[in-house]
């Protein structure tokens, strides 16, 4: 197929076609145009770095410290208070109401905003402090694998965000908006590094089912927005064949398959060359790459050729799929194949009743396996190439939402302070940033805002955040939109 440099499409349209099809074709060719203008590339070349399969020759803006990353969203909202910001003080506070003045007048939700009080909950779990090479890393003992790891982490404390609800908080945590129908993170990187494996997609997802409350997850979160759809983040499913379609119908055969796809590709480069249309180019691409897929993904998740003392290192719930231990071992996998974007989500985090008996099966189904993924990257050689990042959408109240005693509470949504950590690729390891107050309700040092973490996100994937854009209905857009830095305390 000859594909058509962008700055040509533009040149070849009639003035009928420019009317017809000027808030999607045009924009998308000045989009292309606009991103070798980002890149310090002409037209031109960046003809020349799109293949027949729609990947793109890797052209950071500058050397980056990680090759992909490994995003662990851990949908719900995690409580920060029992996992990593330790508030022993708390204790002798029990029951007590939390001053306004650290309320100070914020924002609440609808589920607490109409309560009488709001009583003080310490954790009702311990903590270690475990040497992690620097001044010590406190973790719950509800994860003490990952504190066997401690030495990989750098965990923030000090993070921040706009949202108080699910919905628009996975989607400010995913998109850098809270407004739906923007690239999420994956896409973003695919559209600037693109793929380094032909037979699998650049953006990988995969969901775990949790434990009690659990919000929907919609495909938006990994979706491409008004990127090529080539981007959107491919989910991998736990029952079933792993990609919908992966193998042919009966009757049909390998050879009847190409057959069918070389005739469609010739009617879609034809129709490319009468409509101009990007998303056509995109189509194909995705076309041969789901016939590729039909012997890379059956390779990928068979896992046979694992020994047992890698089962063994990840726990015995990596050998049923879509367990998160499964994913975990997936996603080391996945890496090994040059992928670029990984995100595993597990659901479940949502704790406003019964806290500390639905944490504990929550942390439990991921403790073992994140900790292992750690190591088995770092033995194979892979950790300090790859960026691995744990957190979700907000944090949780140090108050109690409805009833509370010293061994069950709940906790309510809380976007002021909560709590992530980063490991591997270009992440100052041993690392503890930021402080928040007695009550882990507002930031005392530090903070760090969601723009923040894409910011720093890009920076170690090789990007200069304000110059990854892409225009869209007359204005370059940006992940983190109009804000952003790059958090230099947390890297090497």
């Amino acid at each position: 197929m000859n594909h058509l440099d962008p700055l040509q499409r533009a040149l070849q349209l009639t003035r009928r076609r420019f009317f017809g099809t000027a808030a999607t074709t045009i924009g998308a060719a000045l989009g292309s145009v606009a991103l070798a203008h980002d890149f310090g590339f002409g037209p031109a070349s960046l003809g020349q770095r799109r293949s027949g399969d729609g990947s793109r020759t890797p052209r950071p803006h500058f050397a980056p410290k990680a090759k992909r990353i490994i995003y662990l969203h851990m949908e719900g909202g995690p409580s920060q208070l029992d996992l990593f910001d330790y508030k022993p003080g708390l204790v002798d506070r029990f029951d007590q109401d939390l001053p306004d003045s650290v309320i100070n007048g914020q924002r609440l939700t609808g589920m607490t905003s109409g309560q009488k009080r709001f009583p003080i909950a310490p954790s009702a779990f311990a903590f270690t402090r475990y040497d992690n090479g620097g001044d010590g890393a406190e973790i719950s003992e509800l994860m003490p694998y990952l504190g066997g790891v401690a030495k990989e982490l750098c965990i923030v404390r000090s993070m921040h965000t706009d949202a108080i609800n699910h919905e628009p908080a996975i989607t400010f945590a995913q998109t850098g908006t809270q407004q739906p129908g923007r690239p999420s993170i994956g896409a973003w990187l695919s559209y600037g590094l693109g793929s380094s494996n032909r037979n699998l997609p650049t953006f990988v997802v995969m969901i775990t089912q949790g434990f009690g409350n659990m919000q929907a997850l919609a495909a938006r979160f990994w979706g491409s927005g008004f990127l090529s759809s080539e981007h959107q983040g491919c989910k991998l499913r736990s029952s079933g064949d792993p990609v919908l379609y992966l193998q042919d119908p009966p009757g049909v055969t390998s050879q009847d398959r190409r057959a069918l796809l070389d005739l469609t590709h010739d009617l879609d480069a034809q129709e490319l060359q009468r409509t101009l249309d990007p998303e056509i180019e995109a189509r194909i691409a995705q076309q041969e790459m789901a016939f590729r897929m039909q012997t890379s993904v059956p390779e990928l998740v068979d896992l046979s050729g694992e020994n047992d003392a890698t089962i063994a290192l990840y726990g015995e719930e990596a050998r049923k799929p879509g367990t998160f231990a499964s994913s975990c071992l997936l996603a080391r996998r996945l890496c090994e194949r040059g992928v670029r974007c990984i995100q595993l989500y597990m659901r479940g985090w949502d704790q406003h009743g019964d806290l500390p008996n639905d944490m504990k099966k929550q942390a439990t189904a991921v403790d073992q396996p994140i900790a292992a993924l750690l190591t088995d990257l770092r033995r194979r050689g892979l950790l300090d190439e790859t960026l691995v990042v744990f957190g979700g959408e907000f944090g949780r109240t140090v108050y109690s939402q409805g009833s509370l005693s010293r061994t069950n509470y709940g906790r309510d949504h809380h976007p002021r302070c909560y709590s992530m950590w980063l490991a591997g690729g270009g992440i100052r390891p041993g690392t503890v940033y930021g402080e928040t107050d007695d009550f882990s309700y507002n930031i005392a040092k530090d903070p760090v805002h969601v723009h923040d973490l894409h910011a720093t996100i890009l920076h170690l994937m090789g990007f200069d955040h304000e110059r990854l854009t892409y225009r869209h209905e007359g204005r370059d857009f940006r992940l983190t939109d109009v804000a952003g830095k790059v958090v230099k305390g947390i890297l090497r």
